[in-house]
């Protein structure tokens, strides 16, 4: 592809047609299961604005807009590219019905406040906070070759701690974050939780039954003095095939909400 080329996308439908996204057919990380989990993390009747934080292009976010009805959504990107992305998703004929409850916001998250609130995200203004950070530190992992993959999957040097506090300063007192994150680095993420949020609620995801967990679903509660709760796991594939089970078939295909029973 020549610098000046425009990327090669699809356009994909999700929830069982009830959303599009619009994104690259290669060289960025692609919309999956974790998108959706996370969006699932926001309960139906939610009300205000919810902020997907790293949006990339929109998946998660348009997935919240076309779930719940009462809420507007700002999706938060620092890559032009997938911002633009984001954009054309929204005059999908898919995403009508929702496209005017949804705006998308250019910027990167570490950036001096100033620059965050020019960019259009505003301070304490959210309900809810969702963001599916990178998975793996540098030193972890082998980064893809392709830059836009690797940005996707390989954590910053300061890790989830700048994450969760641009969350908290986003989130109105009383707000709630979600997070998909692989099951190993539970503990570094609820370190990075510890001192801003409370009322931490697990959720492990697990391939099938009798196989270890890969993700964890955590929600939390701004300022929240509640407890920790581990709540019952969620199993994706039923058997040894490719089906989802019930649970997870009502999720990904018939927009129900991920409950943290």
């Amino acid at each position: 592809m020549d610098d000046g080329e425009a990327p090669a996308t699809t356009t994909d439908l999700l929830l069982g047609g009830r959303f599009a996204v619009v994104q690259p057919a290669r060289g960025h990380h692609r919309a999956g299961t974790d998108a959706l989990l996370l969006a699932a993390a926001v309960p139906t009747d939610a009300r205000g604005l919810v902020v997907d934080l790293g949006a990339g292009c929109g998946t998660a976010g348009l997935a919240v807009a076309a779930r719940c009805p009462a809420v507007t959504v700002a999706l938060v990107e620092r890559e032009p590219l997938l911002t633009g992305l984001a954009r054309a998703a929204l005059a999908v004929p898919e995403n009508a019905g929702f496209a005017d409850r949804v705006t998308v916001v250019e910027a990167d998250i570490g950036a001096p406040e100033a620059e965050r609130v020019a960019a259009g995200l505003a301070r304490g203004g959210a309900t809810h906070v969702i963001l599916n950070p990178p998975f793996h530190a540098p030193e972890a992992v082998r980064a893809s070759p392709a830059a836009g993959r690797a940005a996707a999957h390989v954590l910053a040097a300061d890790g989830l701690e700048r994450w969760l506090r641009t969350a908290a300063w986003a989130l109105a007192p009383g707000g709630v974050v979600a997070v998909i994150f692989p099951a190993d680095g539970l503990d570094r993420l609820l370190s990075a939780l510890e001192g801003r949020f409370g009322a931490v609620a697990i959720r492990p995801v697990h391939p099938r039954a009798g196989t270890p967990a890969i993700r964890v679903v955590v929600r939390a509660g701004l300022g929240s003095r509640g407890p920790m709760r581990l709540c019952d796991r969620l199993v994706l594939h039923a058997g040894t095939g490719s089906a989802w089970t019930a649970e997870a078939d009502a999720i990904f295909r018939d927009a129900a909400p991920l409950a943290f029973a």
